[in-house]
């Protein structure tokens, strides 16, 4: 006979909370503080472009392999700024990810583009090469790539398919901190990238902040000045701002932080990745309906959570009514990741400049005026896997729990 289910009343397995995170520690305080003593001994008010920001992309440069850093305030705003370093003529077409934060998509429209919806690689939450060729017009001039969960997209194809018809890539690494795919880490293969370090993420500098990346140099000076509100970084202008940009700079006290994160992350990946191969093997082995997500050929993802894929079919239970279940059992899941930026009302209702409805109603615009995008493949993924939360810290005691809960609740299920 089953357990009796939290849910209907029975004990949870887990009955503690799920370890904390415990990001911020000792190291980062006194890393802040020596930040504060200088400027109090000085007088000296702390910046940015300071010695603690050009250490910081020093060291991210460091763990990228090579290449050029720009310490910004916000991971969309590192988006923002990979854009403004390609100066895409306004009304240019961006083909983005079906699945993404909303920040990782809105930056489109803020540097005067179009935003184009593609659909997701069968069975993940990533954007496919097959989708991205199906939207590509001769309007197309980049496409951004996101790595959701941390798994990285299927960069071979897609590379092919943008330098056959010469575009840029933008890698949103926001949720992929030192992934890699086949062999290479993720933002260094597209041609610029960009990285949110806000508190949740594998690595922070403080509650905000991000880096924009690129391999290229004169990518990297044009995404510097556009950061700055077009300074004249690397040029002969005898006066003035050269370009129209932002300000979207990092600070000293956040990079202060951000050094001693980045020397952690090594680890705090290790961790992650230590974690779910044990619970995809021990899933494999005691789960009836629960597998990890596919893989890709080649990716190796960093976790950020873990997608969970669900055999709803053989359970004969809803996804919702399963992972409600879980959660009774003490289980920190999300039952639905449909964070798919063209079903949004922004994007539906053209809520951007006003009620102008710019870019797209913009007389100039030869494209769709009122376009829809369907993204199949994206919501099937939706629909067919759900979301587990985790942090570095979780380890054997958490992968013994998840799995018996999950057979628990499956054990109840298939006997009700």
């Amino acid at each position: 006979m089953s357990e009796k289910l939290a849910l209907h009343g029975g004990t949870p397995v887990r009955t503690k909370p799920m370890p904390s995170r415990g990001l911020f520690g000792e190291e980062e305080k006194r890393a802040a503080m020596e930040v504060f003593d200088a400027a109090i001994e000085s007088g000296v008010a702390f910046g940015y472009n300071g010695p603690q920001e050009i250490a910081y992309e020093k060291a991210f440069v460091e763990y990228m392999g090579g290449g050029y850093a720009d310490g910004v305030n916000s991971g969309t705003n590192a988006l923002f700024v990979a854009l403004g370093a390609l100066g895409l003529d306004a009304l240019s077409e961006v083909i983005v990810p079906p699945i993404s934060d909303p920040g990782g998509v809105m930056p489109v429209v803020f540097v005067g583009c179009v935003p184009v919806g593609a659909d997701a690689d069968p069975g993940t939450y990533n954007i496919g090469a097959a989708s991205i060729e199906e939207r590509i017009t001769d309007r197309t001039r980049a496409i951004v790539v996101a790595h959701i969960s941390g798994e990285p997209a299927d960069m071979d194809a897609i590379m092919k398919l943008a330098d056959r018809h010469d575009l840029y890539v933008v890698e949103d690494c926001a949720q992929a901190h030192g992934a890699t795919f086949r062999g290479k880490k993720v933002g260094a293969i597209g041609h610029v990238a960009a990285f949110s370090t806000m508190s949740g993420k594998h690595h922070a500098t403080g509650a905000q902040g991000g880096v924009f990346y690129t391999t290229d140099e004169e990518l990297y000076w044009r995404g510097k000045r556009f950061a700055d509100r077009g300074k004249p970084f690397n040029v002969d202008e005898p006066e003035g701002n050269v370009v129209a940009g932002l300000n979207c700079n990092l600070n000293d006290l956040a990079a202060a932080i951000g050094l001693v994160q980045l020397a952690k992350l090594p680890d705090i990946i290790a961790r992650r990745r230590s974690f779910a191969e044990a619970l995809a093997e021990s899933l494999d082995r005691e789960s009836k309906w629960v597998r990890i997500g596919r893989q890709i050929d080649g990716a190796q993802g960093v976790y950020w959570f873990m997608r969970l894929h669900f055999d709803e079919a053989a359970a004969g239970v809803s996804k919702a009514k399963f992972c409600e279940a879980l959660g009774a059992e003490g289980i920190p899941v999300n039952p639905s990741y449909r964070h798919i930026p063209v079903e949004m009302p922004w994007f539906k209702n053209r809520a951007t400049f006003g009620t102008s409805g710019f870019p797209w109603s913009c007389s100039d615009y030869d494209g769709d005026r009122n376009p829809t995008f369907e993204t199949p493949h994206a919501i099937a993924s939706t629909e067919e896997h759900f979301n587990l939360h985790l942090n570095e810290q979780f380890g054997d005691e958490e992968v013994d729990d998840i799995v018996r809960a999950v057979c628990k609740v499956e054990a109840a299920f298939a006997n009700s």
